[in-house]
């Protein structure tokens, strides 16, 4: 394996976020600081996503990781989609916007791919299901670690078997999407202290820790567990190096949000977010369908943003999130290892 997790300074990964958080400023500082900094692919063209990861290997002689969304059939109907647009018609008039038109498509993943094998970065992850087995060992042949996101036992060995180099053992405390590997099905509830020991017990491979971690205990607790690292990214939001928007700093801090809630409304896929109105009012309608409806409500989260409503856009939070604290990437990182 070209690069050990367990070789880090400081046993961290500061997660992808895709949609703005992960910046290539962030992936570099959380490597400066001892730990493994990842660039974000998802919903970047092939291009950007090139420009970005090699941004941030010019910013650090340490190792960059990269994360790739993997495609999947979607499994939304058109009519429940057509549905769901008449549904948000209202949304749209309050933003003045307009709804973005509903598609399928791959998120580039041949060019991206290829822009791992380009920039060969330390560390590729893959969320959402896993490259196949010669995709994978091109990868591997390039000198590239390959690590697949599981959220069971189950998708922990159907990803050893496919040939990863490490897992990432995501317990239900994330924010974000989840990586489970069925866009249907409502992501497992069991909780990552008890993923991570089935794991650890039953397959010979490296297991990276995430979901809700939050504090040095934290990562003390999972790496006593048999983890070689633990994987934070609702920690790194209010981060000064992270690219997360106004509005979604401000909503993380604010008083008004009190809880995390799973929902599809914003992109027809399980995600975790700060509970608010637009989720108390399109849970129950949204359907099944992603991308499509993340394209579809795209303009109207971006709209909200520009008006700085919170209760329009996804919140992505873990349930930790109370704990995140604006600072740089270093002073995190030193206080979540007791450096």
């Amino acid at each position: 394996m070209a690069f050990d997790f367990r070789d880090l300074a400081a046993p961290v990964s500061v997660a992808p976020m895709a949609g703005g958080p992960s910046t290539p400023d962030l992936a570099a500082a959380g490597t400066n600081a001892g730990g493994l900094g990842f660039v974000a692919a998802g919903y970047l063209s092939a291009d950007a996503f090139a420009e970005r990861l090699s941004a941030a290997t010019r910013l650090t002689s340490g190792p960059v990781g990269a994360n790739l969304f993997v495609p999947q059939p979607s499994a939304g109907a058109a009519e429940a989609i057509d549905a769901y647009a008449a549904e948000l018609a209202a949304d749209a008039r309050r933003y003045g916007a307009e709804l973005g038109e509903p598609r399928v498509d791959d998120d580039a993943w041949q060019g991206k791919l290829e822009v791992l094998l380009d920039v060969r970065p330390a560390v590729a992850s893959f969320t959402f299901g896993l490259p196949d087995a010669e995709e994978i060992g091109r990868l591997r042949g390039a000198g590239i670690t390959v690590a697949g996101t599981v959220t069971t036992l189950a998708e922990a060995r159907l990803a050893a078997d496919r040939g990863v180099d490490v897992l990432v053992a995501q317990g239900p405390g994330a924010g974000g999407h989840r990586g489970t590997f069925d866009a249907t099905a409502r992501p497992s509830e069991e909780p990552l202290d008890d993923l991570l020991a089935g794991i650890v017990a039953a397959l010979d491979l490296p297991v990276v820790a995430a979901g809700g971690l939050m504090t040095a205990a934290d990562i003390a607790r999972v790496r006593a567990a048999g983890a070689v690292a633990a994987q934070l990214g609702t920690a790194f939001l209010l981060a000064d190096e992270a690219g997360s928007s106004p509005v979604h700093r401000s909503a993380l801090t604010s008083p008004e949000f009190t809880e995390t809630v799973v929902t599809k409304a914003f992109s027809g896929r399980y995600a975790r977010g700060l509970h608010n109105r637009f989720v108390d009012d399109h849970e129950a309608g949204a359907p099944f369908g992603y991308p499509q409806v993340h394209y579809l409500t795209s303009p109207l989260r971006a709209a909200a943003v520009r008006a700085g409503d919170p209760h329009g856009v996804n919140v992505w939070a873990g349930t930790g999130f109370r704990l995140a604290e604006p600072a740089p990437v270093a002073a995190i990182i030193e206080k979540l290892t007791g450096g």
